[in-house]
């Protein structure tokens, strides 16, 4: 009998149709069915741990994460209802503050386009205004004693006003004063005239003031000693005041004071520094689908009445569109995306160039000099795949999008031989995952595993192993007891936290759970540390007793119960308790049940005898290789399953022979190489089976195994 090794198992969940597929150099690495398995960048493949219960909430609520920092307690979850915006800690995992009202329908949650600088998120929907939703530190120190003070956050949801400054100066009042001694008012030939505008202590500057002018000599014909003076009223929150006067038709800077006058000493104009104008394109109705922030600018693109134009704010002044006459390079921006394509705007991302997604295309917005501006705008189309109104992801050095239709996930990255973008479809080799689907909202969680987490609109959980450099595209199917409806991915204190949003039936009634997903067990824990039970929770007991608590929100629900490392099954929650069979001890995790299914594809090569398609085969002898795993059994398919991502449920399974080393004690995680016999006939099609559905990780790192070609097809 020939050895064959499955070591690899990077090509993740593929369409059942490349089964005869074995001419492609990744085929090895293939799998029929890869659920609540995640495939690692390594190449082995790890059960995916449990979800941790946070809290019931609304129905129809959806997430959007606010990520200030890299520290997690910096870190909240934003979970948006009919009514309220709710937020929850990162860390404490505790509801912190509630916005009493937000504008959104339940129905266009998952359409809303988001950027975030700093403290504010600005919120895009083509249906309502722009918004921004932020927090503002307060400080209470009742003693005046720096030690003694304590902060906490005040949240808020809002329209956002564009172009709000201080008021522009009134009471001006111009008089003109001549040096020469001879000076007579018949020798006053030419009007000056003057704007002020008042700045705050941010140097956001107002619009300018009403002109006002006086009789004088033309500025060449001044002499010595002559000087204008410009008085006006104070404005409240003013720190200073800028001077205009008018030369050749435009108002050009002469000097600021911090008074309210200033002398004019004939100094010449710098018509480069001019006076704001208001302008606000996003007016009756006109309002912004999708919001970036690009190279200190707010990117707004397809509004309503113009869905092929973005606008850009001006420089360091995200709600400013005012412009200065003529026009200067930190002034706002607009431009009409034209091209063969229909080009509706959908998404806008800061990746060096601006990136904008169309319906119909994928373009970049760049510029001969380092930086966009008013008169150095160069729009160039990189692709004609057209996007989903789905915020793009922003991995390494490449882009994600959903193609239009929602039908395939696609990459953009940089391509040194063409000089150009270009990508992979993503979702080539598993098309059955996506096509006829919507992504509803999708995450990156770069630690542990480079792992790109979707939510499908049938309430399906998609993972994908995304490494670029290393050619892996791994997809994974994630199915628990109920739809997961809405997914953030947060920077947490060892990892990043991947929080759901899970609609569930419990006892007959839909509810929906706040969740966050278990990090995985690090090579300092045992089994008792493990989390492998979804909505799951940390138990309240006394030790000794066999009575549990805590758990109402799964009242009439059977459980699965990790009792200090010891399981018991089909627990019974009634009134939010449960009785155990053993004394409660330590710690006990208790939750819902999950299984974790991998299928290889059937082993197909050529032989001398031409081609092993159809010709039966039989395993022997195995060893599977595991890693810090407990538990976990293995089973053979037949032929008829070929074709059917359900095929375990029909298979006979036996246990994998793991023993503890002091008997009625938890078993130790194990670590090496197991040997058993597959229980397989002569068949044409046979594949492997490993199954976990106890509340233990497994590891897979290799199957090795002796298979016996027949001669019959």
């Amino acid at each position: 009998m020939p050895r064959i090794v499955f070591r690899n198992f990077t090509g993740g969940e593929v369409t059942s149709t490349l089964s005869a597929r074995y001419d492609l150099q990744k085929f090895g690495t293939f799998l029929q069915v890869c659920e609540n398995f995640i495939p690692n960048i390594h190449g082995d493949i790890e059960r995916r741990p449990g979800t941790e219960y946070v809290a019931t909430i609304e129905q129809d609520s959806y997430l959007l994460p606010f990520q200030f920092s890299s520290e997690s307690m910096e870190n909240y979850v934003l979970v948006f209802d009919k009514w309220k915006v709710h937020v929850y800690g990162n860390n404490s995992c505790c509801l912190e503050y509630s916005i009493n009202c937000q504008p959104y329908a339940t129905e266009h949650f998952s359409e809303i386009s988001y950027s975030q600088v700093g403290d504010v998120i600005y919120l895009a929907h083509k249906c309502y205004p722009l918004h921004k939703l932020y927090r503002t530190l307060i400080i209470d120190d009742n003693n005046n004693d720096a030690q003694d003070a304590t902060s906490c956050y005040c949240w808020a949801l809002s329209a956002v006003q564009f172009n709000q400054s201080l008021t522009a100066p009134s009471g001006i009042c111009v008089c003109a004063v001549s040096g020469c001694s001879t000076y007579a008012s018949c020798y006053c030939t030419a009007c000056l005239y003057y704007k002020v505008s008042s700045v705050d202590e941010d140097g956001i500057e107002s619009t300018g003031s009403n002109s006002v002018g006086v009789l004088f000599r033309y500025p060449t014909d001044w002499y010595q000693g002559d000087y204008v003076c410009i008085c006006w009223n104070s404005v409240e929150g003013a720190c200073e005041y800028n001077i205009y006067r008018d030369f050749g038709g435009y108002f050009g800077f002469v000097g600021s004071s911090t008074c309210q006058c200033f002398i004019d000493e004939n100094y010449e104009p710098d018509v480069t520094i001019t006076p704001k104008e208001d302008w606000e394109p996003f007016v009756a109705g006109n309002h912004p689908a999708s919001v970036a922030i690009h190279q200190q600018r707010l990117a707004i693109g397809g509004t309503k009445n113009s869905p092929s134009s973005f606008y850009m704010s001006r420089t360091g002044d995200f709600e400013s569109f005012r412009k200065s006459y003529p026009l200067q390079d930190d002034d706002p921006i607009e431009y009409m995306v034209s091209s063969n394509s229909v080009d509706d705007i959908h998404w806008m991302a800061s990746f060096g160039n601006l990136f904008i997604g169309t319906s119909g295309a994928e373009y970049t917005a760049d510029s001969a000099s380092s930086a966009i501006t008013p008169y150095d705008v160069n729009i160039a189309v990189q692709s004609y795949w057209g996007s989903k109104a789905l915020p793009p992801l922003i991995i390494g050095s490449s882009i994600l999008h959903e193609q239009r239709y929602g039908s395939h996930i696609r990459e953009i990255a940089y391509n040194w031989e063409i000089d150009g973008y270009a990508g992979n479809d993503l979702s080539l080799l598993a098309p059955d995952l996506v096509e006829g689907y919507n992504i509803v909202q999708w995450a990156y969680q770069q630690s542990p595993g480079s792992n790109i987490w979707m939510v499908r609109n049938d309430g399906v959980l998609l993972c994908l192993t995304y490494m670029r450099e290393q050619n892996i595209y791994a997809w994974s199917r994630h199915i628990t007891k109920g739809e997961v409806k809405s997914i953030i991915v947060l920077c947490g204190d060892t990892e990043d936290i991947l929080w759901l949003i899970v609609k569930r039936v419990i006892n007959g009634e839909e509810k929906w759970f706040l969740e966050r997903l278990g990090t995985r067990l690090s090579e300092s824990d045992d089994v008792t540390d493990g989390f492998y039970v979804d909505c799951a929770i940390n138990a309240k007991f006394v030790e000794g007793d066999y009575k549990i608590s805590g758990i109402s929100h799964l009242d009439n629900e059977r459980i699965t119960v990790l009792n200090n490392g010891t399981i018991e099954e089909d627990i019974l929650v009634v009134s939010g308790e449960s009785e155990l069979k053993y004394p409660a001890f330590k710690k006990v995790i208790a939750g819902l049940p999950y299984t974790s299914v991998l299928a290889t594809m059937p082993i197909e090569t050529d032989v001398k005898t031409g081609s092993t398609l159809g010709v039966n085969r039989a395993y022997g002898n195995a060893i599977i290789r595991v890693y810090r795993t407990l538990g976990g059994s293995y089973a053979a398919t037949k032929h008829e399953a070929l074709y059917n991502k359900d095929m375990w449920t029909n298979a006979n399974f036996y246990n994998l022979p793991f023993l503890p080393n002091i008997w009625n004690e938890p078993c130790s995680l194990f670590s090496g190489d197991l040997q058993i016999t597959i229980p397989s006939g002569q068949d044409i099609d046979t594949s492997i089976i490993i199954k976990q559905d106890k509340p233990f990780p497994f590891r897979l790192v290799a199957i090795s195994v002796d298979v016996d070609f027949g001669e019959t097809r």
